[in-house]
C-alpha cells in the first residue's frame, strides 16, 4: 500500500517532496535519458538573468574531499532566450516548474524578472537566488537604480542574503509583483541565518531553500595558484550536510512556512535528515553529477520508509526529530 508523499509549498503542490536543485539539472531535457522526470516533485532550473551571461572563465570547477568547488558565475541564455526555447518542454512534461533568477549587480532586475515570470502559465514558483557565491559583475551597475530598489549597491552583486534589511526589501518589493510561489534560497555565509529566513518570511515569501553553498577555496600546490579561474567558489556536497542540516533545525524552530532542505544530500538517508530536521521538502544538486537518476531513487526510498515504519503521510516526519 503506496503511503502520501505529496507536500505543499505555498500554492504549489508537490507529488512528492523530492526537487532537483537550480544549476545541477541543466533545463531537464539533459537528464531525460536517465531516468523518469516524471517521477519528480518538481524541477528548479538553472539560474536566469535578465540577458545572457557567459559565466566565470575556466577553470570552474574542482573536486574537494567529500564535495565540489563551483565558481559557474550564472552562465545562462537569459529569460528570452528560455522562454522562447525551452519552456516548451517543461509545458509537455507536467512536473511542477520552478524558475530561479538572479540579478547580475542590480536588485531591481529581480523585480522584472518576477514581472515577466508572472505572467507565465507553465511556472508554478519562483526562486529568488539571492545568495550565489561566485557571480561576477558583466557590466558596471547604476547605484542610482540601486538606491531606488531599497537595497545598497554593495549588497547588489548576490550578496543580498547576507543582510537581514536588504533580503526584507527585495524579497516585498518581488512579492508585490507576482502572485506565484516564492522561495528565497539564503546563503550558508552569514552569523545567523534565522534573522534572515524571518526577514524573508514577514517580507511575504512562501518558503525557505537552505542551504546555497559555502564559501570556499582551492590551491592547487604545484603551481602555487588557486584551482579556480576566479580564486574562490561555492563549496557543495556531503561535506556541507552537517552545518545545512544545523541551519533547516535551526531555522525550522524561528518560521512558520515551509524549508526546501540541501546540500549534500545523496541519498534516502540523507534526504531524511533534512525531514526530520524540519523541512518540507529537499533538493537534490551535486550527487545528480555522480548518478543522474539518483532523485527517482530517493523517491522510491522514501516511499519504501513509511511502508517500512508504518508511516502513513511524509508530513508525519517534517521535523519529527527526538530531543
Amino acid at each position: 500500500m503506496k503511503r502520501n508523499l505529496s507536500v505543499r509549498i505555498g500554492k504549489l503542490v508537490l507529488k512528492n517532496p523530492v526537487v532537483v536543485a537550480s544549476g545541477t539539472f541543466g533545463y531537464a531535457e539533459e537528464f531525460r535519458g536517465f531516468l523518469n522526470l516524471k517521477k519528480l516533485g518538481a524541477i528548479v532550473t538553472k539560474t536566469l538573468t535578465l540577458r545572457p551571461r557567459q559565466g566565470n572563465p575556466p577553470p570552474r570547477t574542482c573536486e574537494t574531499p567529500s564535495g565540489m568547488l563551483n565558481s559557474i558565475g550564472l552562465e545562462n541564455p537569459g529569460i528570452e532566450v528560455f522562454v522562447k526555447e525551452k519552456l516548451s518542454f517543461f509545458k509537455r512534461l507536467g512536473v511542477p516548474l520552478v524558475m530561479s533568477i538572479a540579478s547580475e549587480e542590480d536588485p531591481a532586475e529581480f523585480v522584472e524578472l518576477a514581472q515577466r515570470i508572472d505572467a507565465l502559465r507553465e511556472v508554478g514558483a519562483i526562486e529568488l537566488n539571492i545568495s550565489c557565491p561566485n557571480i561576477r559583475p558583466q557590466a558596471s551597475g547604476s547605484r542610482l537604480q540601486a538606491k531606488a530598489c531599497g537595497v545598497q549597491p554593495a549588497a547588489c552583486s548576490s550578496l543580498i542574503a547576507q543582510d537581514a534589511h536588504a533580503t526584507h526589501s527585495l524579497v516585498k518589493k518581488v512579492r508585490r509583483v507576482t502572485t506565484k510561489t516564492l522561495i528565497t534560497k539564503l546563503s550558508p555565509n552569514v552569523t545567523d541565518i534565522t534573522d534572515i529566513a524571518l526577514a524573508a518570511e514577514d517580507a511575504g515569501t512562501d518558503a525557505i531553500a537552505l542551504v546555497n553553498t559555502l564559501s570556499g577555496m582551492c590551491i592547487d600546490v604545484e603551481k602555487r595558484r588557486a584551482a579556480l579561474a576566479v580564486t574562490t567558489g561555492g563549496l557543495s556536497g556531503p561535506a556541507i550536510r552537517p552545518m545545512a542540516v544545523r541551519m533547516v533545525w535551526e531555522t525550522y524552530q524561528k518560521i512558520r512556512i515551509p524549508i526546501i532542505g540541501m546540500g549534500g544530500i545523496i541519498d534516502t538517508q540523507s534526504a531524511l535528515e533534512f525531514i526530520i530536521a524540519g523541512a518540507t521538502a529537499v533538493s537534490i544538486g551535486t550527487a545528480n553529477f555522480v548518478d543522474p537518476a539518483i532523485s527517482q531513487r530517493i523517491v522510491e526510498g522514501l516511499q519504501a520508509y513509511l511502508l517500512r515504519y508504518k508511516i502513513k503521510d511524509v508530513h508525519s516526519l517534517v521535523g519529527a526529530l527526538l530531543l
